[in-house]
Order: C-alpha cells, then structure tokens, then sequence
C-alpha cells in the first residue's frame, strides 16, 4: 500500500476539484485521491469510485510524480489521419473543382499527396472537410402528348381490355 501525505491545501483542491473540474475522468481522479486523503482503504476506495485497484495505483503514483497539477492532465490517444496536413489544400481544389465520383476523389488526392486511402476512408475524410456526395437526379424528359395519345388508345387500352376478359 502506498503510504502518501497530504498537504492541506491539496485536501482542499482535491476536495474542490472532485465537484467542479470540467472533465468527469478528473473529477474520478481527484475523488479517488480524496478518499485517499481521508484516510480510506484501497478496497473500500475502489469500490466506492467503481476503479480497479491498479487504476488507484496509477493515480496515486500520477500525484507522486507531479501533484494535482499532474492529475488534471488529459492523455487519450487520438490518431490523426496522413490526409491532414493535405485538409487545407485539397479542399481549395475541390472546392474549386467539384469531383464527379469518389473514385475521382481517390485519383485526385493520389496525384496531390501521394497518399492513397479506400473509398470509405476518403468518405469519412470529406465529411470531415464539411463536404458531403450530391446525390444526381434525373430530370424527367419532356413528353409529346400526341404520341403518348396513340399508344394509349392503340396499345394500352386494348391490353387492358384483354387483362379485364
């Protein structure tokens, strides 16, 4: 068990920041610590904040190492696309020069960075950007009433007729 003074001012951070730190994942930290602070268990700290015992570990280890100040830092993994650097560029283009497929989209980021990436990826990547597929309509052709009329009268009411007989 690790063996760790608190300062009084740090009971009264911990105590604070457990209800009023904007992230929730802090605020476990700091509640776990206070608990600590006031002289508690592993066993009951950790079923009382719903953390394993090797994650109070760690948090007790963080506040050795660097304090609160240490607590509050934020470390979750966020990958970051090879296209990124590329985002600013590649907008102007194809803002500039709509493409007709994803498939063009593809051919023309290849040829802009050297970076080639799936249909789905390069979806995901445009949306991203705030750019989003037009769907293509048909538009519906003009239709000439005299012949519509010959093939009504000549081939569609006698194949009614037929089907009604």
């Amino acid at each position: 068990m690790l063996s760790i003074e608190f300062s009084v001012a740090d009971r009264q951070a911990l105590l604070y920041e457990r209800f009023h730190h904007p992230h929730p994942r802090v605020q476990v930290k700091m509640e776990a610590l206070w608990l600590k602070s006031q002289g508690m268990k592993h066993q009951a700290i950790t079923q009382l904040v719903s953390i394993s015992v090797n994650t109070l570990r760690s948090y007790l280890r963080e506040y050795q190492s660097g304090g609160i100040e240490h607590l509050k830092t934020l470390r979750f993994y966020r990958p970051s696309s090879a296209l990124a650097p590329h985002a600013q560029c590649l907008e102007e283009h194809f803002r500039k020069h709509p493409p007709i497929s994803i498939n063009a989209v593809i051919e023309t980021i290849e040829t802009l960075t050297g970076i080639r990436r799936c249909p789905t990826q390069v979806r995901l990547f445009l949306k991203g950007m705030g750019m989003k597929r037009l769907k293509v309509g048909a538009y519906p052709a003009k239709a000439d009433p005299e012949v519509q009329g010959t093939f009504r009268l000549e081939k569609l009411e006698p194949r009614i007729k037929e089907a009604q007989a």
